[in-house]
């Protein structure tokens, strides 16, 4: 068979020229941007090259707060879905009846609009002067006080966003999970168990270095997901998210382009390039730790 065909690169170049042109070439146009100060867009003029649009974008108050919001969404988020995602995928896994009926369950929250989910959340969790929210009656049942979740303190906000989060992701986890689970060999776990292997041992042993790939490319795609994390910010708390406080990078990043801060392109590309930062350094971070913990049979 011959290997190198110029064939193959024929047809690869609609797929080149596709990542060029929407992918490396913005990617290009923003990093340059980024040092642009006062870059103008109509009139395609700048003042002056050099970092001023770092270190504004680095001192802002909004982009700090957003910076805190996003960070906290990645570290609270990720681990917890994952985790959720695979104590269900282990218990669908072990049953057989009502199985795909379950599975059907768990993952239709990922087919669903995310503003329909947002406005679910909204009812749960929002307090009117003409009723409390369903939550809020839940905690007063169980003797505690109502908590304002969408316009009362920080924390309270947080919460929900991260429980909206986490119920967004979770599904497409399962699903995973689940089909990696399913591909694990029951020769490997009957042998252990020959040998008197306790369920426990079984797991860490066996079950989970066999679904470590699965496991790191859901990490993987998490960290991404939850650093470009806006419309669940957006569906929960309205469109200014600066007077909420809880905007994230990606939306400051808007903010600075067409929000009520519209207009400097320069700051927003900046800001889009320390989340590009950001993102590839964990993203080499988790290849690193991969090759000590993930197993590719």
């Amino acid at each position: 068979m011959e290997k190198n065909n110029p064939k193959g690169y024929l047809y690869l170049l609609p797929a080149f020229l596709f990542l060029g042109i929407f992918l490396v070439y913005p990617l290009m146009d923003v990093f340059v941007y980024s040092f642009q100060e006062n870059y103008n867009f109509a009139s395609q003029t700048y003042t002056g090259v050099g970092i001023y649009n770092f270190r504004y974008v680095l001192r802002d108050p909004f982009f700090l707060q957003a910076l805190k919001n996003t960070f906290l969404l990645v570290i609270i988020t990720v681990p917890l879905s994952t985790g959720l995602a695979l104590l269900i995928s282990l218990c669908l896994s072990s049953i057989e009846k009502l199985r795909d009926f379950f599975q059907t369950v768990f993952f239709l929250p990922y087919v669903t609009n995310t503003l329909a989910v947002g406005l679910v959340f909204m009812i749960l969790f929002k307090k009117t002067p003409y009723s409390d929210g369903f939550m809020n009656l839940l905690l007063n049942a169980f003797g505690f006080a109502s908590v304002d979740f969408l316009s009362g303190p920080y924390w309270a906000k947080m919460l929900v966003l991260c429980l909206y989060t986490v119920w967004i992701v979770m599904p497409f986890k399962i699903l995973i999970l689940t089909s990696a689970l399913a591909s694990v060999s029951q020769q490997y776990h009957n042998a252990a168990r020959v040998d008197g292997a306790s369920r426990g041992r079984i797991f860490w042993r066996i079950t989970l270095p066999m679904i470590s790939p699965s496991l790191f490319y859901l990490v993987i795609t998490g960290f991404i997901g939850a650093f470009k994390a806006y419309s669940d910010a957006v569906a929960l708390f309205g469109i200014d998210l600066n007077a909420a406080g809880m905007n994230t990078i990606v939306g400051f990043v808007y903010d600075m382009l067409y929000g009520r801060s519209g207009g400097y392109p320069s700051y927003a590309s900046a800001a889009a390039v320390i989340l590009f930062a950001i993102v590839l350094t964990i993203t080499c971070i988790n290849l690193l730790v991969s090759k000590k913990h993930v197993h590719y049979i």
